[in-house]
Order: C-alpha cells, then sequence, then structure tokens
C-alpha cells in the first residue's frame, strides 16, 4: 500500500531543496513491491523507534520500516489554471497525489529571489490557494454544465444527486473556500472521487525558516494552522545529511529541537492521511505495515499479502506497550494479554500482529 505526498510551492522557497534532502533518507526499494520508481519520486522510511526495541526483543534477522512517497511536482505560478508557468501539468501532477505538502518561504536571503520580490508568507499561500481553488472550480463548472444539457434529455437517480452536489460545490468554491471544508456525506464523497478535486486532499504546511528560527518560529506569526504546519529550516536538514547519528543529536540538542524537521515532516504527513501503523515481528523480521484508520483485520492483513484476506481465519493481537512489558510474544500468552480477534476487529496503531490464515 503506498500513499504519495505532493510537494508544492512558488519558485525560490526550498521545494526542491527539500525534496533533494529527503532522497537522502531513500530507503533501499529492494525490499518493497514497488515497481521502478520515477526521480522526482522518493520513497522514505517512516522514523518508529518501536521497530529497534523489537529487533533486539526478537533478535530479527531484518527490520523494514513501513514508507511514504514524496512528490517533487514543479513550482507554481500565479495563473497556472490558466496556463501560466507548466500550467495544467503542474495541475494534473498534484490530482495524482494523495495529500499537498505546500512550502511556504519565510527565510530572508538576498542571493535567493523572491517570485514575488518579498518575503511574504501570507501571500504566497493566498496564491496558491487561489491557483488551487480556480482549478476545482472550472473542473466543477463543466460537470455542472454537462449535466445541466443532459438534464433536459433526463437524468438517471445518481446523475440528478451528482448535480445537486456539484452545485453546492460550485458556490462554495466561488466564495473561495477548499473542498475540504465542505461538509459530505461517504456518499457524498464517493459522487465525487473521481474527479481528483486538488482542494479536497489533505493539506499540509512546510514553513521554510532560517537556522535562527527554526526553535522558535510560531505558524500563527504567518498565518498558518498551528496543528497542519511542520517548521523547518533546510539549510539545517541540509547540514544534518552529512553527519553521523551521534553529531546530529548534537546539533539538534543545540538547537533545541528533539527530532530533525525530516522526521517530523514524514510523521504529520503520515498523520495527514489517517495512517496507522501495525507490526509483525520475529526472528526473520520486525516490520512495519500501512492501512488506515478504521481498517478490519482481514483487510489489514491484505497489506502483507492480498491473499490473506480471502483466506483469513483470525488474528492474535498484543499491544505494543504490553509485549515490550512482558518481554517476549511467549510471555504475553502466559499473562493474558495476546488477544484472538476476528474479521470485525480493528486494528489499531501500535498493535503487534500475527494473522492466521487457511493457506
Amino acid at each position: 500500500m503506498s500513499f504519495q505526498i505532493g510537494i508544492v510551492g512558488l519558485p525560490n522557497v526550498g521545494k526542491s531543496s527539500l525534496f533533494q534532502v529527503l532522497t537522502k533518507k531513500q530507503v533501499d526499494t529492494s525490499n518493497y513491491p514497488f515497481a521502478t520508481i520515477d526521480p522526482n519520486v522518493g520513497v522514505v522510511a517512516v522514523p518508529d523507534e518501536r521497530l529497534d526495541v523489537l529487533t533486539k526483543m526478537e533478535h530479527s534477522a531484518k527490520t523494514i520500516a513501513t514508507t511514504i512517497e514524496f512528490v517533487d511536482i514543479a513550482g507554481l505560478v500565479k495563473n497556472a489554471h490558466k496556463g501560466e508557468g507548466l500550467g495544467n501539468k503542474f495541475l494534473a501532477n498534484i490530482r495524482e497525489v494523495d495529500a499537498i505538502a505546500e512550502v511556504v518561504r519565510a527565510f530572508e536571503d538576498d542571493n535567493v529571489i523572491h517570485v514575488a520580490g518579498k518575503v511574504d508568507p501570507a501571500s504566497d499561500t493566498a496564491t496558491i490557494d487561489i491557483e488551487l481553488a480556480m482549478a476545482d472550480l472550472s473542473t466543477v463548472e463543466k460537470r455542472v454544465d454537462a449535466l445541466s444539457k443532459q438534464k433536459k434529455a433526463g437524468l438517471n437517480k445518481q446523475q440528478e444527486l451528482e448535480l445537486g452536489l456539484m452545485e453546492k460545490i460550485q458556490a462554495h468554491l466561488a466564495d473561495g473556500k477548499p473542498v475540504r471544508d465542505f461538509a459530505m456525506t461517504d456518499d457524498d464523497k464517493l459522487l465525487i472521487k473521481s474527479y481528483n478535486l486538488l482542494t479536497s486532499k489533505p493539506l499540509l504546511y512546510i514553513l521554510n525558516v532560517s537556522e535562527a528560527q527554526v526553535a522558535t518560529a510560531n505558524p500563527e506569526t504567518y498565518g498558518l494552522p498551528v496543528d497542519r504546519t511542520v517548521v523547518i529550516a533546510v539549510k539545517v536538514e541540509q547540514e544534518l545529511a552529512g553527519l553521523s547519528a551521534e553529531d546530529t543529536t548534537a546539533y539538534l540538542k543545540e538547537l533545541g529541537l528533539s527530532a530533525s524537521g525530516l522526521d517530523r515532516l514524514i510523521q504529520a504527513a503520515y498523520r495527514a492521511l489517517g495512517l496507522i501503523t501495525f507490526l509483525t515481528t520475529g526472528a526473520d523480521e520486525t516490520r512495519a505495515w500501512t492501512t488506515t484508520i478504521g481498517t478490519p483485520a482481514p483487510k489489514a492483513a491484505a497489506v502483507i499479502h492480498t491473499d490473506f484476506e480471502k483466506h483469513f481465519i483470525r488474528a492474535e493481537i498484543v499491544s505494543y506497550a504490553d509485549l515490550v512489558a512482558a518481554g517476549s510474544w511467549e510471555a504475553t500468552k502466559a499473562s493474558g494479554k495476546l488477544r484472538i480477534e476476528g474479521k470485525t476487529y480493528i486494528v489499531q496503531d501500535g498493535d503487534v500482529v500475527f494473522f492466521r490464515v487457511n493457506v
């Protein structure tokens, strides 16, 4: 199961530099079921300290983290929805990703020209918001027009529902509001899913600051939501990429940071997509697997192998905390912490699982 985060931003905000640092963290894809990865896609490991603990506990031969993909999307310019810059190509690339990470420049540097002539994070985010909304509005308007013309000849029930929904979304977008803020039922979401509306995707902000700002910068100062903003100094991340683990820890401590910006970004992207991690462990390997919040056990088993869902019998589950406290898988059985769960069980983040299947 692969999820993609598209990195977007105006020119000269640090977007490509950030992506270059991310690709230095790219995992060896030989352990993963991926085809050839395009040059503008970086497959990176999701940081998870639990893996090292379980690997040592079970003396696993291999440790494999779960991954997430970042896509470097060409810089956006004003009026991209009208074809300016790379225009439609840029917008088409965003349609293919699962979520958007928007790089916003807050650092000052006379050697790096800002496309608008001055550093203004609020203006930059407004520009991108407008471009994405206008692209969506164009898509919605075309569909509304097509359905309205077809209405004369008659619409089926689903088309009538779609037209009513699209007209409401059209008005919402015309007010300058993103589709992600439009209240919809699950049925509504299915009706418009095929249009891949840009402003319906989860959105993260990456506030690119200077080294002096990185420990104290407040996203609200720049008009950005704290819960959806990761503060990063890309120059710091470039320096960290060349340091040993020990020196990295020391440098982060000196800056007043508990984790690198990249690790915080990867974890924030994971949360933005509504993802959780479940774990498997044993002598052969300790491994993290990705699924979405609310996934029942058989579908989680299918992440490991598609046949597992069809042949699912039960899941033997212990929470990570209980397993570590017990000291071993066998000890959890003796303590009564190991649970047997059926097809209706909803897998939780941190579940350590052994799936029983009939194969």
